[in-house]
């Protein structure tokens, strides 16, 4: 799908719920997007708090 902006071409990707980390597909992966910015499940989103290194 692509947008129109001032004589510019965006390409907009739609979202899938792959997660970075392990590559699981999980719901809780767009919920994440939108409220951290990064693309990983609940899962990954705790160990790497517990874990950050």
């Amino acid at each position: 799908m692509t947008k129109e902006n001032n004589n510019e071409k965006h390409i907009i990707e739609p979202l899938d719920e792959l997660c970075e980390e392990c590559k699981e597909s999980d719901e809780s992966v767009i919920h994440n997007l939108m409220l951290t910015g990064f693309k990983v499940c609940n899962s990954c989103r705790l160990s790497k708090t517990i874990f950050p290194i």
